[in-house]
């Protein structure tokens, strides 16, 4: 518990000049508001002595995102509604429902017409962001660490703020906290927000009670989506890394235990180019092996020995990345390191899912040697620490990559059953029928939500996940998500990546864009992109009608039909080869690393 905690309920005054922001907990009576001004961008604490207006607008918010810059100034991010997750080590934990982003300034009449449209446009990435159902924050508790890596720390480093003792990686408003956290003296209004997912569930076995709770944090590191982000940045960063905790709470202890899953750390791309699955590139101008070591030394200063786990096809496109993965591993040659392949679809085609005790019989003896952490909350000794994670990736390190974790979790979790007497040996967690459709659905949702935040839909194959079994029904709603994910990825996802981008700072926008300073926002299209569709779907129209509309003359028809059949061919194998002209192309960052296979 931290002592100085950050304010769980404000109240927002909006004046002409100024935002005033009011603690409202029970312990802050007397304590001062927050004083934003408006026009001159100045935040400052002060007693309150009525200053502000009767006139003001009120409303009660639980939180500050932070203070972004867009054309047409700072805009304030406010929390507007939550909603309480459950508690870890007894501390609230929440999700965000609902934000407001409000402008500094009055009106945007200093805005040339093109800017005011720009600015719309920038303002409603950010809102993009926000309206993904997946922020949570604690005001008492650091969700950004694990529960290990929270046992190492001195007692000085638990007082510290929230924002300062919290892992960047982690935290997703870091670059709308800027401007707060220069000031220290706001550490009660600066509030550190993950993005991922929590879940916390109460079990009972046997009658005994105990909280199941599942924490994913998404780095922010790489962030992005799924075709335009993949493999490392040039510091070591993989795209859609993810650190998994898995925590039982038992009446005398708690314990946890880490995965963690990454794309492929090389430097390749799958940039979408209208084809159901382009073909993976590796850069073969980077020193694959010097990025590969930045990434592993990072790995092993948090989580120690590693296991790599790849789950992608070992023929086609994927074994080109395959080859060079298990390569690269072998060059580097650490004891403290070791590969694993596994050809999911293949070993486990036709419905073998039982065929995944092939991989799990392997990994057995490296889950024992990594084990798990427990804490026993009586003395707060600790009886064990985890020495070593398996880091998990399929191509989108999304849907096997989550059937393999929940597997890897519940033999944990079987252990920490047995260790804390919740199970005699020889009982299963698959036996006890609550716990075990728990904890089937708890990882189904952590797959759906890791999901739809890289790929843009639920994921796929949960329904082995939630139920054991691959079923027709399972199958029929994931072709149906691979059609949906097939069309944001190629006509969506560049807007959803620069919005990632905006929000995180990794893109700032200059308040001379439009003036001065051209704006990334104003493309000039080819025009094949207007007009190849246009006649794309006059001969595919036409084609029908042919077909379709009877004829005396058999021959004529058929001769319609059959130049308006190659028309649409020939303009379809034209639309193809332009292929990323008609892809929602990012504008802001990414379009930089078009060519460069990054």
């Amino acid at each position: 518990m931290v002592e100085d905690a950050v304010y769980r309920a404000l109240k927002l005054h909006i004046s002409q000049d100024k935002f005033y922001i009011e603690p409202r907990d029970q312990q802050s009576v007397g304590d001062q508001i927050l004083e934003i001004d408006r026009v001159t961008h100045e935040l400052s604490l002060a007693d309150n002595e009525g200053q502000i207006p009767p006139s003001a607008e009120s409303r009660d918010i639980f939180g500050i995102l932070g203070i972004i810059n867009l054309l047409a100034g700072p805009y304030l991010v406010v929390i507007t509604k939550k909603t309480l997750v459950g508690l870890v080590k007894g501390n609230e934990v929440w999700k965000i429902k609902g934000t407001d982003v409000l402008a500094f300034p009055r009106a945007t009449l200093h805005l040339t017409e093109k800017q005011q449209r720009n600015n719309t446009t920038y303002l409603s990435m950010v809102q993009s962001v926000l309206q993904t159902d997946s922020f949570y924050f604690s005001c008492t508790y650091d969700l950004t660490h694990t529960l290990q890596r929270l046992s190492r720390t001195s007692p000085d480093f638990l007082q510290m703020p929230l924002f300062e003792r919290a892992d960047p990686r982690f935290v997703w408003n870091g670059h709308l906290l800027r401007p707060l956290v220069v000031q220290p003296e706001l550490h009660k209004f600066i509030l550190p927000v993950m993005h991922g997912f929590i879940s916390v569930t109460s079990c009972v076995i046997k009658q005994n009670t105990f909280d199941f709770i599942l924490i994913s944090r998404r780095s922010c590191l790489r962030a992005g989506t799924r075709f335009f982000v993949r493999g490392l940045d040039s510091e070591g960063n993989a795209a859609n890394f993810i650190e998994t905790e898995q925590i039982a709470q038992f009446e005398s202890g708690t314990c946890s235990f880490v995965q963690i899953r990454g794309s492929i750390p090389l430097y390749w791309s799958q940039r979408p180019n209208l084809k159901y699955k382009p073909a993976p590139l590796l850069n073969q101008r980077a020193d694959h092996r010097a990025g590969f070591n930045l990434h592993l030394d990072k790995q092993r200063v948090y989580y120690g020995d590693l296991v790599l786990i790849n789950l992608i096809d070992q023929v086609g496109g994927e074994k080109v990345l395959g080859d060079r993965f298990k390569e690269t591993v072998r060059t580097v040659g650490l004891s403290s390191l070791r590969y694993e392949p596994f050809d999911f679809h293949k070993e486990c085609s036709k419905m073998r899912w039982e065929r995944l005790s092939i991989l799990m019989d392997r990994l057995s003896e490296d889950q024992v040697k990594f084990g798990y952490f427990s804490l026993r909350d009586k003395d707060g000794q600790i009886e064990s620490e985890q020495r070593g994670v398996f880091r998990t990736n399929c191509i989108d390190s999304l849907d096997r990559t989550n059937v393999v974790q929940s597997l890897l979790a519940r033999r944990s979790l079987q252990a920490q059953c047995e260790e804390y007497e919740v199970l005699s040996m020889g009982e299963r967690i698959e036996d006890c029928a609550g716990m075990e459709t728990v904890f089937k659905n708890v990882w189904a949702d952590n797959a759906d939500a890791c999901s739809v935040q890289y790929a843009g839909t639920g994921a796929l194959k949960t329904d082995f996940t939630r139920t054991g079994k691959r079923s027709s029904f399972g199958l029929l709603k994931d072709g149906i998500n691979s059609g949906i994910r097939y069309f944001k990825n190629n006509f969506v996802d560049g807007f959803r990546q620069d919005s990632i981008d905006l929000f995180l700072g990794n893109y700032v926008v200059d308040p001379n864009e439009g003036i001065s300073k051209p704006s990334p926002l104003e493309t000039q299209r080819d025009w094949r992109f207007i007009f190849l569709p246009l006649i794309l779907f006059l001969g595919f129209s036409m084609f029908i009608i042919s077909v379709l509309i009877p004829s005396t003359d058999y021959g004529v028809q058929f001769l319609y039909v059959l130049f308006w059949g190659a028309a649409v061919m020939v303009t379809l194998y034209v639309v193809l080869y332009f292929g990323n002209e008609y892809v929602d192309q990012p504008r802001l960052v990414q379009v930089q690393l078009k060519d460069k296979n990054v």
